[in-house]
């Protein structure tokens, strides 16, 4: 998506110029934003740049030329880097935590000394959907041992494997993803009914209103980790499910319609679907009903927030991906 008409958002601070901006996820129109791992990228020639953004209780990564340059936190943040070299810079926005309520806003990118130049989408584009493995959850926590604010705090989605992947690639990407959530059941049969099919077409997590179509998100890639929610916890009285045959029988057959629905809408991208050592039978059966490749993923050290993919998990979960997705070109 390319946004140039940013001065229709917010009225800039005289002789700020807006810098046009691509924006990377799932965005409204007006740049207001929930899902994990969106990203904002603008080009321009000059030695200022200042980044607005708005948002509840969320962090972002400011990169300039693909050095860090500071770390934003929630509120209202207006903040300016000078004394840049008087040439061609590329600035960078990326939301590195999960909100699960509530949402943010991009009030775009702005210079005083430079001109704006005109950045170009990637050719190739992933979109990752998935759950807490995907979001990067506790991903950077030095110990498993994590309260609410220690998870959010060392979420980033950033450093997840999809992410990892499509950098690698040079690939634009979505992260559709949520914690908790799972094919027909999440975690510990929390929500019943309210899954991650339930969510996928929101624009927002938090809000029912459906994601406006964009025809220029046409993925050569869909990469969907789904299951462990599903099957970590133990079924309880009061569930939908006599028992775990009959789960992973509704979870194999809503899998393949999820999957077969994401085909009708994106008809030229392949499906990779990731699965555990304890569901991987059920999403090698996902796989040959859709003619989606499946990997395994391998066991992994899991020493982030609760028992969560580590940095290194990621990187391997990465590396397993792209060995199964081939070129995209």
């Amino acid at each position: 998506m390319l946004i140039f008409a940013l001065l229709a958002l917010v009225p800039p601070i005289p002789d700020d110029m807006p810098i046009p901006v691509y924006v990377g996820g799932r965005v409204t129109a007006d740049l207001e934003f929930g899902w994990p791992g969106v990203y904002f990228e603008g080009r321009f020639r000059g030695s200022d740049v200042t980044v607005e953004v708005e948002s509840e209780n969320d962090s972002f990564r400011l990169l300039i030329d693909g050095t860090e340059r500071a770390t934003l936190r929630g509120g209202a943040v207006r903040f300016t880097v000078r004394d840049l070299p008087a040439a061609e810079h590329v600035v960078r926005l990326e939301k590195l935590t999960e909100s699960q309520s509530g949402k943010a806003r991009f009030r775009g990118f702005f210079t005083r000394t430079g001109q704006p130049v005109r950045v170009r989408p990637r050719a190739r584009q992933i979109e990752v959907i998935g759950d807490s493995h995907s979001v990067g959850y506790g991903d950077l926590s030095p110990t498993r041992a994590c309260n609410g604010a220690q998870v959010h705090d060392t979420t980033d989605t950033q450093a997840a494997f999809g992410p990892l992947l499509a950098k690698r690639l040079d690939a634009d990407y979505r992260v559709i993803a949520y914690s908790g959530y799972g094919v027909v059941r999440n975690y510990a049969g929390r929500k019943p009914g309210e899954n991650l099919p339930f969510l996928y077409p929101r624009a927002i997590p938090a809000d029912a209103a459906p994601a406006a179509v964009d025809p220029a998100w046409r993925p050569q890639l869909i990469v969907i980790n789904l299951g462990t929610n599903d099957f970590s916890t133990s079924l309880h009285a009061g569930e939908a499910w006599a028992d775990d045959a009959a789960l992973r029988a509704d979870w194999r057959a809503r899998y393949v319609d999820f999957v077969r629905a994401l085909k009708v809408r994106q008809p030229g991208a392949r499906f990779v679907l990731m699965g555990a050592a304890n569901f991987i039978a059920d999403t090698r059966a996902v796989g040959a009903a859709t003619g989606a490749t499946v990997v395994e993923v391998p066991t992994l050290e899991l020493t982030g927030c609760n028992y969560h993919p580590s940095l290194k998990d990621q990187q391997v979960m990465a590396g397993v991906v792209e060995a199964a997705a081939g070129t995209l070109d």
